[in-house]
């Protein structure tokens, strides 16, 4: 691909360069890319190419820290001394900071993530080998988050001591031979392809030392041909990859591993390796075989569209396929006669599975860990809707996730988060905010609302990232700024104002959404949302513009929909659960109205699919019916949960759909709402513990916040509660001690009796009493390890 440009366009990208330059601050202090060049081979593709680079230097001391900068359109593996220093490297193309995005031309000065790795523990006094594989896709599509540079590319800067050590020239480069370029790719959808490896083919020297070993011979390659210093197109600049490096959890066994017995000859059935949970893996193999034999790699699941072939060499040899893929079920087909010794998966998450989830039913507890599961498997360069069919970035499907990330993930899910915030609005185009990106500003309106109310706040009230809220609030306002207010105090509504919008809610039953009052209530919700945010920036006119907006909208929202539920349409042929629920999830419903709602429509009607069923239940929980909410859960997610062959959440009802999609939100109604635990305070600084225990009697949980884990322990009887927990520094928590159904006789905390006969006591050190409601007794509780036992009467 080649990109043409206008003079004006030119001087526009080096003024844009220049400034970028003089204001980051990664540029004026490190990493140092002073005489870094872009190398490749001297063609500048081919695509999906897997090209080899090798450079040895030699060392007379080895500084305490030695930290390597990497830039590579699109993926590296990074071996030093024949010793892997990262497993997939890289992140797919397309950073935070668009600068003066030309769609059209692809023009971005700011258009390349680096990574930056500690590669001290691998070098040596004298001789050290450096050794990279660089896999260049050379593609983009229409769903993708990938964008496609049209020229393979890797630079590479690293200070040692005295020595400079830069990409230039000098090194040596191979495009791997074992690896074919010509395979069709994998899907339209996925930038991605399949591999097939000709191990007859594999860059090995005599002693069959891999090419990634010090002692191979690379004398016939050819050197690496310099295509130009950091801010050339079509790369322009580079940024630091904010989201920490994948979790290699290395190579490991299959589920069943044992019933495999290795060593065994293959009869040239499909051997069946078992996943303990769907996960994105890569596969490996070692077996004895003969040139020539040839070997199919894939999943279980039916939509995964990524595999890998081998062609063995002849005797005992190893391969892993480097492009992943998911599954339950890992399928070899290996021809009769090969003897296998070992078949392996290697998994790589975003973090760690940081948060836990424990309750005594075990429907709740299966649904808590298939969610969490779908939640893993649909997040690596960015969240995604499906790991199989699209990997794209549905920035509706990630308000669904971003509802249970902050009890699940760490910080890498986090900085994911972070950045698919930053990505979303830099590539916002004339203020549109799309819902799918970067590459394709479609909106869908309702998504598009959503990310402002149900992904930028949560990240912010997380967080804290007050950097990230400045540079995402000012596309926020102006995307609430085209919708025009009609007479009758409501917004217009937005259908088809972009060149790409897709007037699309949810799938669930078809026919049955109710469209208009669903962008209301959503765009009220944004509107609320978008207000706190001014609060925080200090924006006091966008205050009143919001609180203007917002009064005006509720009576106008009641007036319009109201008939013993909110629609639009005709109320004999249905009352949209959708559109009713967000209205009590939005706020813009009058409380008084709650019980009607959920009688007359959330307990009748099942309409929605997994992407908008949590809130059906999160409204059910605002209304005061948390065991109806419960019910309805279980109703809707039984078939899954009773499907034990299935370990994630599928993307409709009725098992339909992609087997493990991003938006099953119902986690964030079992933690935020039954454990009860949710931040009042911006960072954490303040939490809550507000259980709604129902039939529960037990629950233990982990949240990795960003002040640290919180652990609890909660335990009810017919005659007691008790609370353990554990907080982090620099935190406060408010616990309540569930009143609603019977009358506290004491309450003890750290075995000092706080409170009796009706009465607090004197408090000890750390605790203070909070007051009550018709739910709880409060009591707010500083940092530290707590006991809290309760007795009923």
């Amino acid at each position: 691909m080649s990109t043409k440009f206008k003079p004006i366009q030119l001087l526009q990208n080096a003024i844009i360069f220049l400034f970028v330059i003089l204001c980051t601050s990664a540029f004026a202090t490190n990493p140092n890319w002073k005489g870094a060049q872009w190398i490749w081979q001297q063609e500048d593709g081919p695509s999906n190419a897997w090209v080899s680079f090798r450079k040895t230097i030699s060392l007379d001391e080895i500084p305490e820290v030695v930290e390597a900068h990497i830039s590579v359109d699109s993926k590296f593996w990074l071996w030093i001394n024949g010793e892997m220093v990262i497993f997939e490297g890289g992140l797919s193309r397309g950073p935070s900071q668009a600068g003066t995005w030309n769609r059209k031309e692809k023009i971005t000065p700011a258009n390349s993530w680096y990574e930056t790795l500690n590669i001290q523990p691998y070098l040596k006094k004298g001789k050290n080998t450096i050794a990279i594989l660089v896999w260049f896709w050379g593609r983009e599509t229409h769903k993708g988050t990938h964008i496609d540079s049209g020229k393979g590319g890797f630079l590479f800067s690293s200070e040692i001591g005295n020595q400079h050590l830069v990409s230039d020239s000098s090194w040596k480069v191979l495009q791997h031979p074992g690896y074919d370029n010509t395979i069709a790719p994998a899907s339209k959808s996925l930038v991605q392809y399949s591999v097939k490896f000709n191990a007859q083919k594999a860059l090995n020297d005599w002693t069959d030392k891999a090419w990634y070993t010090q002692s191979f011979n690379d004398t016939n390659w050819a050197n690496a041909s310099e295509k130009g210093k950091l801010g050339v197109a079509p790369w322009y600049n580079v940024e630091k990859n904010i989201v920490p490096h994948l979790v290699n959890h290395g190579l490991q066994n299959y589920a069943n591993h044992e019933e495999l017995k290795f060593p065994f000859v293959s009869d040239g059935k499909t051997i069946k390796a078992r996943l303990p949970f769907n996960k994105q893996v890569t596969p490996y193999l070692e077996i004895e075989a003969k040139a020539g034999d040839s070997i199919f790699i894939t999943t279980d699941n039916s939509r995964n569209s990524i595999h890998a072939t081998y062609i063995a060499k002849d005797g005992l040899q190893t391969f892993e396929s480097y492009s992943w893929f998911n599954g339950h079920e890992v399928l070899y087909t290996i021809p009769a006669g090969v003897k296998v010794k070992a078949l392996k998966y290697r998994w790589m998450s975003v973090g760690e599975m940081a948060g836990s989830f424990q309750i005594d039913d075990p429907f709740y507890n299966r649904l808590w860990d298939m969610g969490n599961n779908t939640l893993f498997v649909c997040a690596r360069d960015n969240f995604m809707d499906c790991p199989d069919r699209e990997r794209a970035l549905w920035i509706g499907d990630v308000a669904d996730q971003t509802g249970y990330l902050f009890y699940a993930m760490d910080n890498a899910g986090r900085q994911l988060l972070k950045k698919a915030i930053l990505q979303t609005t830099a590539f916002s185009e004339n203020d549109v905010i799309g819902a799918l990106g970067p590459l394709r500003v479609r909106e869908l309106v309702c998504q598009s609302l959503q990310f402002i109310s149900q992904v930028v706040w949560p990240y912010y009230l997380n967080t804290g990232d007050k950097e990230t809220l400045e540079k995402a609030y000012p596309y926020l306002y102006k995307y609430l700024d085209l919708f025009p207010m009609k007479e009758n105090g409501l917004p217009e509504y937005r259908k088809r104002k972009s060149p790409d919008t897709w007037d699309w809610l949810d799938w669930g039953v078809a026919n049955t959404t109710d469209a208009e009052p669903i962008q209301m209530a959503f765009y009220y919700l944004a509107l609320e949302k978008a207000k706190n945010m001014a609060e925080v920036l200090g924006k006091q006119e966008h205050v009143k513009w919001y609180n203007d907006r917002m009064n005006t909208m509720k009576p106008a929202f009641e007036k319009a929909y109201w008939k013993n539920g909110f629609y639009s349409t005709n109320a004999e042929k249905f009352k949209d659960d959708r559109a009713n629920a967000i209205a009590i999830v939005s706020g813009i419903a009058n409380p008084k109205y709650y019980n009607q709602i959920v009688d007359n429509v959330l307990l009748p009607n099942r309409f929605s699919s997994p992407h908008f069923e949590w809130m059906a239940e999160e409204a059910m929980f605002i209304a005061g019916r948390p065991k109806a909410s419960l019910q309805r859960m279980k109703e809707m997610y039984q078939s899954q949960v009773d499907k034990k062959s299935i370990t994630t959440l599928y993307e409709k009802f009725g098992n339909k759909g992609s087997y493990n999609h991003a938006w099953n939100g119902s986690n964030t109604i079992l933690s935020k709402y039954v454990a009860g635990v949710a931040p009042t305070k911006v960072g954490w600084s303040e939490f809550q513990i507000m259980p709604t225990l129902v039939h529960f009697k037990k629950i233990e949980k982990t949240i990795p916040t960003v002040k640290g884990n919180v652990v609890i322990d909660m335990n009810k009887t017919d005659s007691a509660y008790q609370l353990t927990l554990e907080s982090p520094n620099k935190t406060d928590a408010i616990i309540g001690i569930p009143i609603s159904e019977k009358q506290v006789a004491s309450i003890k905390i750290n075995g000092k009796k706080v409170w009796k006969k009706g009465k607090a006591k004197k408090m000890i050190a750390g605790v203070s009493y909070v007051g009550e409601d018709d739910k709880f007794l409060k009591f707010k509780l500083s940092s530290g390890e707590w006991s809290v036992n309760a007795e009923y009467k």
